[in-house]
Formats: C-alpha cells, sequence, structure tokens
C-alpha cells in the first residue's frame, strides 16, 4: 500500500478511531494505530515482533488491530464490498465469454487456533482449525459480498444456503431483474460456482461426469470466469498473509479481521496498488500444512435450473471464437 492510499485510509477511518480515548501511549494517534494494523495483518510476525517495530509492547498492537478493524467494518465495509454497477460486471463476464453473468462465488479456508467451544466443529477436512470466508467476485477480482464466521467442518452449500446472498439471489432482488433468452429458455443473471454448489436457476456450476465437447466448452467458459475467485483469494492472502497462519484472536474477532482484510483488498483494488509476482509464492510457502479442502460435491438441481443449463450450453457452443 502507497503512502498516499494509507494517508486516505487514515482520514477515512479517523472519525471513529478519533473518539476511542485509550491509554495506548505513543501510538494514540491515529496514523500510528493504522501503521501498527496494516504491518500485523500485512505479515505473518507476532504481536511482540510488531511492537518493537513500533516502539510499543504486544497488548498495544493487540489493540491497536481490533480498533482498526473495527473502524474498517463501521466506516467502509458496506461501501467498499458492495455490488457497484451490475451492468459493467456483465459486460466484464462477456467479454470473458459468459452472458449474463453477475459474480463468481467460492469459499476459502482460514486458519485458526482450537476454539474453547466446539472446537471440532472448526475441523475441516484437512485436519486442521479453520473459518471459513465465503465471497462472490466481480470479473475484476474484486469482493461485491461477503460471509465470514462459519466454521471450517460445515460444508460450502451450507454457508451459502444460510447467507443472506442465498435469500437475496433466491428472491430475485440482488440483481436487476434482467434477463436474456436463449431459444425459448429465460436465463435470469447467474452467479458461477462449483460443483460443491447447487444448480438453481441463478447459480450455474460445471456439468460432471461423461461430457461431450458441447458440455467441455461450457465446463471451459465457466472455469474461465471463476479464475477470478482464486486470483483474488491468492491476492487477499499474498498481501494480508496474516490470513495464512493460525490466529489467536477470539472467535467474536476473527470474523472482524478478516473482513476487515477483504475491504483492504477491494481498496488495493481499486487504487491499482501494485501486487509483485512473488508475494503469493512467497504466501504459498508460509502455511504448506494449510492446504484448502476439498468439498463434496453437491447434485441436487432444479429441472428449471437444468433448462436453462443446457440452454446456455448451446448458445456458448454458437458464441464466436473471439469468446473463447
Amino acid at each position: 500500500m502507497c503512502k498516499g492510499t494509507s494517508m486516505e485510509l487514515c482520514d477515512l477511518l479517523s472519525p471513529t478511531l478519533k473518539r476511542k480515548n485509550t491509554e495506548m501511549g505513543a501510538a494514540r494517534t491515529v496514523h500510528k494505530r493504522v501503521a501498527i494494523a496494516l504491518w500485523k495483518l500485512a505479515t505473518p510476525d507476532g504481536y511482540r515482533s510488531v511492537g518493537n517495530q513500533f516502539g510499543v509492547d504486544k497488548s498495544t498492537v493487540g489493540v491497536a488491530v481490533m480498533q482498526v478493524a473495527n473502524a474498517i467494518i463501521e466506516l467502509l465495509l458496506s461501501k467498499v464490498v458492495t455490488l457497484g454497477n451490475v451492468q459493467v460486471i456483465l459486460d466484464g463476464f462477456v467479454a470473458m465469454g459468459f452472458p449474463n453473468c453477475g459474480g463468481a462465488i467460492d469459499g476459502t479456508h482460514i486458519p485458526i487456533s482450537g476454539p474453547d467451544h466446539q472446537g471440532s466443529q472448526y475441523i475441516n477436512r484437512k485436519g486442521y482449525f479453520s473459518m471459513v470466508l465465503q465471497a462472490l467476485l466481480d470479473h475484476k477480482g474484486r469482493f461485491t459480498d461477503i460471509n465470514v464466521g462459519w466454521p471450517g467442518k460445515v460444508h460450502d452449500a451450507r454457508v451459502f444456503r444460510n447467507s443472506g446472498l442465498f435469500k437475496w439471489l433466491q428472491e430475485g432482488i440482488y440483481f436487476p431483474d434482467q434477463k436474456i433468452t436463449l431459444g425459448d429458455v429465460e436465463m435470469p443473471v447467474v452467479i458461477l460456482g462449483d460443483t460443491a454448489y447447487p444448480l438453481m436457476p441463478w447459480l450455474m456450476k460445471p456439468y460432471t461426469g461423461t461430457l461431450d465437447s458441447s458440455k467441455e466448452l461450457f465446463n471451459y467458459r465457466l472455469s474461465k470466469c471463476r479464475m477470478v475467485v482464486e486470483c483474488a483469494f491468492g491476492r487477499l492472502k499474498g498481501c494480508w498473509c496474516s490470513l495464512l497462519t493460525h490466529s489467536d484472536l477470539s472467535e467474536t474477532s476473527i470474523p472482524i479481521v478478516i473482513a476487515a482484510c477483504c475491504v483492504l483488498h477491494n481498496l488495493c483494488e481499486s487504487k491499482g496498488e501494485t501486487f509483485m509476482a512473488g508475494w503469493e509464492v512467497d504466501a504459498n510457502c508460509l502455511a504448506p500444512e494449510y492446504a484448502q479442502p476439498d468439498t463434496r460435491a453437491v447434485r441436487r438441481a432444479q429441472q428449471e435450473a437444468l433448462c436453462i443449463r443446457e440452454a446456455l450450453k448451446t448458445q456458448l457452443h454458437d458464441w464466436p471464437r473471439y469468446c473463447v
């Protein structure tokens, strides 16, 4: 994050942070608290190490991180993690080869320390404690909706079905009522998921089993557009490396910090901040034991959704070569 962006962030957070009447000594200024929090979130360093960088004790670092994270959620989350201009997103996915697509969805596991209560619920299929971050992303890899806090044992489909996003999509109020016609079938604005998600009229997922050429092309187009999710998660963790190793924060504090990092991701993306190619490589080396767990495929599908996917498969097969 360049100096200009960090100074702008301080200005945005000042209304809340200036109200915090704490006994933080030299770290009382907004700029220093933000600097401490950014350093802690962006590195795998412990609280004592970060404190040494700024001449404060480790408890001061912990307080600064949570004050800044809470301020980010209070002041910026609803403004920065938002759908934005839907038509721009639709056009972006069309250019990538998929019509009437409003986003791509997936989940990622954030390592945590074993909670005191119901710890077994947080052990994922890879055997470590984690918390799930579900995210919907636009064509640029920016978060447009997030849901964080579910234990790592919970399947992605269950997290999704219990999210506000699922309710809004089911009720048809998340995207504009903007349908396209595929032969004799109408398709609403859809999102794209992998096999862990249910096939819905507004959620397209890949074909499984024996594939012919048209199904393979459909899967290729869908996978190509869904790459924005994997790239965004890689950039999120590459920039905010504290998400790569288990956090010792409480179960109530961890979701706040994760959500704050998502806000910071969008802020950096919108400002065109540099992401060095080596960062993701370095990040992957930090926590090789925290591989992302596989999720069981969900085979439930509505008949309407099957019809839409079949019509879309045919449409994609007939699209011009430049969309491939």
